[in-house]
């Protein structure tokens, strides 16, 4: 599903905020306490990007999917009021494997937590209904191949997973600001690896266009996928350098759920 590209540096005029770190979302809640409506702004948005693999490898944990919902959000408010994002800075590492740590910590010590006060507090976060229905998963794996995965596998399957999506999200919304979207529906099933064959003749009857033209469009696509996934991959990493490593990684978490 990832796909490895040698693509050069990332053009900082181009350079889109990263979805899954947004380190400005990340330095606004971190003034949560002075900034309340922003702040909460930014807990509303991380939870919908991060909450997939965190509650996976929550339950994967042994909790019920109800005690993992509400730990999942017990989580997020944890990080907020003890001041977490001060130390999540860019100059650690990959902030994947911070965020991992993080949580497992936060589940080590919860059988020493109180529980008088209503899990989450006064914070007040959208319904797990409108989580799925606003974040349906666009990358799925058979349930036979997650049964067998540890908690961080999982937990890097799902990343990697978001982060498909988050580039596949990016894409559409160019495609469709210049009017391409038909193009992007027609195409992005053959961008991501999921599709062995593909039927140029088909693509080429769908979109009315030569076949010679449908194969410079998905070439032209599956480069510009590859650039947004790098730039995905490029906020989470300390050095610039790793990210070919970061998505060497990724492409591990993902192949493990097919083998």
């Amino acid at each position: 599903m990832l796909m490895q590209s040698s693509a050069a540096g990332e053009d900082k005029n181009e350079r889109g905020v990263f979805a899954t770190t947004r380190w400005s979302v990340v330095l606004s809640a971190s003034d949560l306490s002075d900034e309340g409506q922003k702040g909460r702004n930014a807990l509303s948005e991380l939870c919908r990007t991060y909450w997939r693999p965190i509650f996976s490898f929550v339950c994967r944990r042994g909790y019920s999917p109800e005690d993992a919902q509400d730990l999942t959000q017990d989580f997020f408010v944890m990080i907020f009021r003890n001041n977490w994002f001060q130390r999540a800075d860019p100059n650690r590492g990959r902030f994947r494997s911070f965020l991992l740590k993080s949580l497992v910590n936060f589940l080590n010590n919860e059988t020493e937590r109180s529980h008088a006060q209503k899990r989450g507090g006064d914070m007040k976060f959208v319904s797990w209904d409108e989580w799925m229905a606003a974040a349906p998963s666009q990358v799925s794996f058979p349930d036979k191949a997650l049964d067998s995965l540890p908690p961080e596998t999982l937990f890097d399957l799902r990343w990697a997973a978001t982060v498909v999506e988050q580039t596949l999200r990016r894409l559409r919304e160019e495609c469709e600001s210049k009017g391409r979207l038909r193009l992007f529906d027609a195409l992005s099933g053959y961008l991501t690896g999921q599709h062995v064959d593909t039927s140029y003749n088909e693509l080429s009857a769908t979109l009315g266009i030569p076949e010679s033209a449908v194969k410079k469009q998905l070439y032209n696509m599956r480069q510009r996928y590859r650039w947004l996934l790098r730039d995905e991959v490029a906020h989470t990493v300390e050095n610039p350098a790793d990210v070919d490593d970061e998505i060497r990684h990724l492409c591990a978490a993902l192949a493990a759920a097919t083998e």
